[in-house]
């Protein structure tokens, strides 16, 4: 098999997995006629998001359904490899499992070094049959970036700038594929974008994994407890469709072969009438 087409720009939402089914599915419908080469959704601390992802291929007919990411600890990785196999062969040219260690304040006592772990997932993974065209990995440490490159497809990092962007493709060299999330606010008012991106980024700033990332790409950490100006800055393109336009180019420059673009419009769960807007603004502008 072969990567799937995910072209340069696609959509990352939690609202598409979490939100109401029907009116996610219909949006899925809009997003392919739009011109997206991707939606990725989230998986979370839950197993369920298989079947969310056969939901929104079954809604589309162009574009790939991408998951950012699958908790490898809540899943079986023979499981996993089946529930693949049993898809159509229109339906797994369209897949792409983004996978992930998750962090482990949230995973507990069954923690284990990252590394290891994954690569046994993958293990099993590619025993049960798996194609590693249809997978990539959540990377933000070298050793982690340069594993997704060996082992799967490539990389998805999130919550990263262009910066990390250009480190992570001298790491994986010419060829896999390079995914970040980047984070969209298209809020005129900067106090109110400034809201926006805090609540957005407060949980992520006590995770080791993205404080560690942040250090490496030149924060303080007082800059990440205050979530400082110019940390938010760095991680959300704020304010028109142009700055999102620049922001995404800047990721193009540095070596990124998609970028996937996280609208904040609110509290996590905006209602899909308040989304719909800026994903037609961003699609007019970007495709």
């Amino acid at each position: 098999m072969t990567v799937p087409t995910i072209g340069k720009v696609g959509l990352w939402s939690l609202e598409m997995r979490f939100g109401d089914k029907a009116l996610s599915s219909a949006a899925g419908e809009e997003l392919d006629a739009l011109g997206y080469g991707a939606v990725w959704i989230p998986g979370g601390i839950d197993d369920g998001a298989p079947a969310d992802v056969e939901r929104l291929l079954a809604a589309t007919s162009r574009m790939t359904i991408a998951t950012g990411i699958l908790n490898i600890w809540k899943h079986d990785p023979a499981q996993l490899a089946a529930w693949f196999d049993g898809l159509p062969d229109g339906a797994k040219a369209r897949t792409l499992l983004g996978l992930g260690i998750s962090h482990g304040p949230l995973i507990g006592e069954k923690w284990g070094k990252p590394l290891e772990v994954t690569s046994a997932f993958l293990d099993g993974l590619f025993t049960a049959g798996m194609p590693r065209d249809n997978l990539c990995l959540a990377a933000l440490g070298p050793k982690m970036i340069a594993l997704s490159g060996e082992r799967t497809a490539g990389a998805h990092p999130y919550l990263v700038t262009p910066e990390h962007t250009a480190a992570a493709r001298a790491i994986l060299g010419a060829g896999p594929l390079l995914a970040p999330e980047q984070g969209v606010i298209l809020e005129p008012d900067p106090a109110r974008a400034r809201e926006l991106a805090v609540a957005a980024l407060a949980n992520y700033a006590r995770l080791p994994n993205y404080r560690n990332n942040w250090l490496r790409l030149g924060f303080s950490e007082a800059e990440i407890d205050s979530l400082d100006d110019r940390l938010l800055d760095a991680l959300f393109a704020i304010g028109s469709t142009e700055n999102v336009a620049r922001r995404v180019q800047a990721h193009l420059d540095a070596g990124a072969d998609h970028v996937c673009l996280q609208v904040i419009a609110g509290p996590q769960g905006a209602a899909f009438d308040t989304l719909l807007p800026h994903w037609r603004d961003l699609a007019q502008a970007l495709l």
